[in-house]
């Protein structure tokens, strides 16, 4: 039997290979990333990683850890090869990531609450992308989200402890990941 361990550290390398797909489809000019997203789910992915550690993951972690450096990544990529403005939502999920982020400087106490607000910025903050997706999905790799979609059901194997604080990031993921990988590959009607 494959332990815990070694069974997140595949999900989080299967993740951060989705990440470098998206890049290299992203300079090759196949995806064109929603700026506002990436720059906010960066932001968010630290907070994440954080108050999910501190709530006691570690075998699933390393998903955590590809959802800081991947989202970096194409966020700095996003700058040239990107799309999108900052509008009301982009800058209230911005916002409250900072707000969550000084909750968390203030209480380490509160990691499960900065955890859910997190999780919470993280669905707005890829509200952009869901709405794209779904409108036009061939500006979005099917490829790398349904890797996503993959590494977080292979996650799910590397809890060890089902507890609320250490399964809900995870199911969350292959939740939302789910999502827009079914939209990507929804048949599309031709008009």
């Amino acid at each position: 039997m494959i332990d815990g361990a070694l069974i997140g550290q595949m999900a989080g390398v299967l993740s951060f290979i989705a990440y470098i797909w998206y890049a290299v489809d992203t300079i090759r000019g196949r995806i064109r990333p929603n700026r506002a997203t990436w720059w906010i789910l960066t932001l968010v992915g630290v907070m994440i990683a954080a108050s999910y550690y501190a709530e006691g993951a570690r075998d699933t972690m390393w998903i955590a850890w590809s959802y800081v450096a991947g989202p970096f990544m194409l966020a700095v990529l996003s700058l040239k090869y990107g799309e999108g403005t900052w509008e009301g939502l982009d800058k209230l999920c911005f916002a409250g990531a900072v707000i969550s982020a000084a909750i968390w400087s203030f209480s380490f106490s509160l990691a499960r609450v900065v955890l859910l607000i997190n999780i919470l910025m993280d669905f707005l903050g890829l509200l952009p992308t869901i709405k794209k997706s779904y409108l036009r999905p061939k500006s979005e790799g099917k490829g790398p989200w349904t890797i996503e979609t993959a590494a977080g059901a292979i996650n799910l194997f590397a809890i060890g402890t089902w507890t609320f604080s250490i399964a809900f990031y995870p199911l969350y993921l292959l939740a939302i990941n789910g999502i827009i990988t079914t939209l990507l590959w929804w048949p599309r009607s031709k008009k």
